[in-house]
C-alpha cells in the first residue's frame, strides 16, 4: 500500500468535508454537483493507496483511481451549463462518462485489447457531436459548441499518437486529463464573468491543474535534476477546492443581498426596494418635469383561497400574478410585491393619467380570468387604486396614501367615476375540482 497518499487522501477528506458543510446552505444549484466531484477525488487518492498491489487488485486501484480523476472534470464542467437538466445534456454527460471510463481501462489493460482503442477514442470525440447535431434546432449554446470542439481535436490526438510509441499510453492518459481540465477552465471562465475572488482563485487553479499534466511529463522526461513530489503536482487541486469554497460564499452572501431586497416567493422587488425606486421615480420626473404613475393592486378574494385550498394554492396564485404583472409592463416600470395580497406598480415617463388607467385595465382583464391551480379553476379579482405625481401629491407618502384611498374606495365600490376601471368584476371566488366535483362560492 501507498502509504505517501494518505495525506493527500486527508485533505481532500477535510476540504471536503468543508465544502459539504458550505454546500449545504448554498443556493447555487452547482454545489451538489460540485460535492460529488470531490467525493471521487477523494477515491481517486484512494484507489491509488492501492494501485502496487500485485494482480488484479493492483490494476482495479489504478483503473478506478484513473477514472475518479477524469471524472469529476467533466462533472465540473457540466455543472456550469445553464442547460444541464435538458435530455441531451445528460445523454451527452452519459456518453462522455462512460466512453471515458472504457478508453482508461482499456488504456490501462494488456496490450490485446488495444485495438479497441480507436472505436473508444472516436466516441469520446464524436459521441457528444451526434448528440448536439440530434438537438440542433432546439438547442444552440456557446457550452455545447466549445466542449464538443475540445473533445473533437482530443480525439484527433488520441487517435494518432496512442499508439504510435511506447509512451503513447502515457501521452494519451496525460492528453485526457489536460483536455477535461481546460475544459474546466473555458467552462468556468465563462461562467463566472464577475470575476470575483473564488472566480479568479478557481479559474486559475483549473488552468494550473492542467497545465500539471502537460508541463509535469515534459519536466520528469527532460530535466533530470527536478523531480517534483506530489504535493506539487496536487497543489492545484487544492487551490481549485478552495476557490470554489470562496465561490460558495460569495454566492451566499449575493443570494441574501437578493432577499434583502425582493420578495422570496415572487421573486419581485419587495417593499424596501420599491420605495426605494418610487423615490428615484419620482426625483426623475421632478427633475424632467413629467409625471409618474402609482397604481395599488389588492386582490379581493385572496384569504378564501387560502381558506378553501390551503396556503400553497394561494403562493401559486401570487407567483401567477406576479408573472402577470411583470409581463403587462415596460421593462423600465417596477413591479412589486409590497404585502400579502398587495402589488404596487411605477410607471414611469412617459406617462400620464389616461395610460395608467389603461395599465390598469389591462391588468384586472387579466386578473379576471381563471387561474388554474392543482386542478382547481379559481377567479380572483382585484381592486386598483391609482394616484399621479405631482397631481395627486408631491411627495412619497402622500402619493402612496392617494393610491391606497382609492384602492379601498374600488374595493368598496365607492370609487370616483374618474378613476373607475370598467373592467372590474368582483366576482366571488369560484373553485372547481372535476374530480371530486368540489365548488365553494
Amino acid at each position: 500500500m501507498d502509504w505517501s497518499r494518505l495525506p493527500d487522501l486527508a485533505a481532500i477528506a477535510l476540504l471536503a468535508g468543508a465544502f459539504a458543510s458550505v454546500a449545504r446552505r448554498s443556493h447555487m444549484h452547482a454545489s451538489g454537483v460540485w460535492l460529488t466531484g470531490w467525493c471521487l477525488i477523494g477515491l481517486h487518492f484512494l484507489g491509488f493507496m492501492f494501485a502496487n498491489f500485485p494482480g488484479a487488485v493492483g490494476v482495479i486501484a489504478t483503473d478506478v483511481g484513473l477514472i475518479a480523476l477524469v471524472w469529476p472534470g467533466v462533472l465540473f464542467m457540466y455543472s456550469t451549463v445553464p442547460y444541464r437538466k435538458s435530455r441531451s445534456s445528460i445523454i451527452m454527460l452519459i456518453v462522455l462518462l462512460s466512453s471515458i471510463a472504457l478508453y482508461v481501462v482499456v488504456l490501462n489493460g494488456p496490450t490485446s485489447w488495444n485495438p479497441a482503442l480507436v472505436p473508444l477514442a472516436a466516441t469520446i470525440g464524436f459521441g457528444p457531436l451526434v448528440v448536439a447535431l440530434a438537438e440542433v434546432r432546439t438547442l444552440r449554446h456557446a457550452y455545447r459548441w466549445i466542449l464538443i470542439a475540445l473533445f473533437i481535436a482530443l480525439a484527433t490526438f488520441l487517435l494518432i499518437f496512442q499508439n504510435r510509441t511506447e509512451a503513447g499510453p502515457g501521452i494519451a492518459l496525460n492528453a485526457l486529463l489536460f483536455a477535461v481540465y481546460f475544459g474546466c477552465c473555458l467552462h468556468f471562465w465563462i461562467a463566472f464573468r464577475k470575476y470575483t475572488a473564488g472566480a479568479i482563485v478557481t479559474i486559475t487553479g483549473f488552468g494550473a491543474w492542467a497545465l500539471v499534466f502537460a508541463v509535469g511529463p515534459w519536466i520528469i522526461a527532460h530535466v533530470s535534476n527536478m523531480t517534483p513530489g506530489n504535493e506539487v503536482w496536487n497543489l492545484p487541486k487544492y487551490v481549485v477546492a478552495v476557490g470554489m469554497i470562496l465561490l460558495l460564499f460569495e454566492g451566499q452572501l449575493e443570494h441574501s443581498k437578493y432577499l434583502a431586497l425582493h420578495d422570496e416567493l415572487t421573486g419581485l422587488p419587495n417593499r424596501r426596494l420599491f420605495l426605494d425606486r418610487l423615490s428615484i421615480a419620482l426625483e426623475r420626473a421632478r427633475r424632467a418635469g413629467t409625471k409618474a404613475a402609482l397604481l395599488v393592486v389588492d386582490l379581493d378574494h385572496f384569504k378564501r383561497v387560502n381558506d378553501t385550498l390551503g396556503h400553497h394554492a394561494g403562493d401559486t396564485i401570487l407567483r401567477q400574478v406576479g408573472t402577470i404583472f411583470s409581463s403587462r409592463v415596460r421593462r423600465s416600470d417596477t413591479v412589486a410585491r409590497t404585502g400579502g395580497d398587495e402589488f404596487c406598480v411605477i410607471l414611469e415617463e412617459p406617462t400620464n393619467r389616461a395610460q395608467a388607467r389603461q395599465v390598469a385595465h389591462s391588468l384586472m382583464l387579466q386578473l379576471n380570468q381563471p387561474q388554474k391551480v392543482d386542478g382547481h379553476t379559481i377567479w380572483v379579482g382585484a381592486s386598483v387604486g391609482i394616484a399621479i405625481f405631482p397631481d395627486d401629491a408631491g411627495d412619497i407618502e402622500s402619493l402612496c396614501i392617494a393610491a391606497d384611498l382609492r384602492m379601498y374606495s374600488d374595493k368598496r365600490g365607492t370609487v370616483n367615476n374618474v378613476e373607475q376601471i370598467d373592467s372590474k368584476a368582483h366576482a366571488p371566488i369560484s373553485t372547481h375540482n372535476s374530480s371530486d366535483g368540489i365548488e365553494a362560492s
